[in-house]
């Protein structure tokens, strides 16, 4: 009975120094260079904002924050790499809503976005503009509505490659108003820009800091934004909820840790987007990209991603979305 007993001690001695260390060191983190995984290419609102990030994280914390960039598959391969890295704080994710797209659009993932990966905070909430060629003969939402339905062989929307959120913002506009459109996939989003503004394309769905100047100089005509709110840098916009409720899209970056990252890491690093969120310059960056600050707990970005998933699932569903 005394060896048993003396078995079960030392277990608990193990058990208690193994929480401890976790609690030391998540007090003391970070003691090393972290390793922030952009989901996509070089020169993109995700990848400025990591770097944007990652140097206000190396002041404030006295260690490099080393922005990783693995595009392709949509994001699918950064989530990869993440969700696969020791659950440790000194691997994180910054993605975008492709996160959410990906369950429904590729049929089998090398790993689970909501099991193998823990939410940290979604940084900021980027609005779509729904822009249209000067040349279509509708000034309104509605009035682009009507035009589908009475022209022969309808109207055609450029997006940046099927499945991404300007794709899906026009197959959800398209079901929500029956509207008769006809999907033109561009390779990325400056071919989708260069396609709506030769008039190649009739209208789009684009990044609110890349439409602007188009709509500013008169080359493109911006009819709503995709966002529940107006956009703080075009509220003359309506909303396209505000006529169909329910068609609200934005092109969201969120952080996320591999799953089993200890919350007292987890914790510091939201504390971190938060305290970085409200600094002036950074402030003066989102407000010229149109991006508006978020700065959410992991619950709420929890609860966020779980209802991007149930939206876009239908959406591709309905659609027959595939994946490029």
């Amino acid at each position: 009975m005394k060896s048993v007993g003396r078995i079960v001690s030392i277990r608990l001695l193990i058990v208690v120094a193994a929480a401890f260390s976790a609690a030391a060191g998540a007090q003391n983190y970070p003691v090393k260079p972290i390793r922030l995984v952009v989901a996509f290419a070089p020169g993109g609102g995700v990848d400025i904002m990591a770097r944007l990030l990652g140097q206000k994280m190396t002041e404030n914390w006295g260690q490099t924050v080393l922005v990783d960039n693995r595009p392709g598959a949509g994001g699918n391969i950064a989530a990869e790499i993440a969700a696969k890295a020791p659950p440790d704080g000194y691997t994180l994710l910054l993605t975008s809503a492709a996160f959410a797209v990906n369950v429904s659009l590729y049929p089998k993932l090398a790993y689970n976005p909501q099991k193998d990966l823990a939410p940290v905070t979604q940084v900021v909430s980027t609005p779509i503009l729904l822009v249209v060629h000067p040349s279509v003969p509708a000034k309104s939402v509605k009035e682009l509505v009507a035009l589908s339905k009475r022209r022969k062989g309808g109207l055609n929307f450029g997006s940046n490659g099927s499945g991404t959120t300007s794709h899906l913002s026009g197959e959800l506009l398209k079901l929500l108003a029956g509207m008769d459109l006809t999907h033109i996939p561009y390779r990325g989003a400056g071919p989708a820009m260069t396609g709506i503004l030769s008039g190649e394309a009739d209208m789009g769905f684009v990044a609110v800091f890349s439409g602007l100047p188009y709509v500013k100089s008169g080359r493109l005509r911006a009819l709503a934004v995709t966002t529940a709110r107006r956009s703080s840098v075009a509220p003359e916009l309506p909303t396209l909820t505000s006529y169909y409720p329910g068609l609200e899209t934005d092109n969201w970056y969120g952080l996320f840790a591999p799953a089993a990252t200890p919350r007292d890491i987890i914790n510091r690093v939201q504390q971190e987007v938060v305290r970085f969120l409200q600094l002036p310059e950074v402030k003066a960056f989102n407000a010229k990209e149109g991006a508006e600050p978020v700065g959410s707990t992991p619950e709420q970005l929890a609860q966020f991603l779980q209802n991007e998933i149930t939206k876009y699932a239908e959406v591709v569903r309905k659609s027959g979305a595939k994946p490029e």
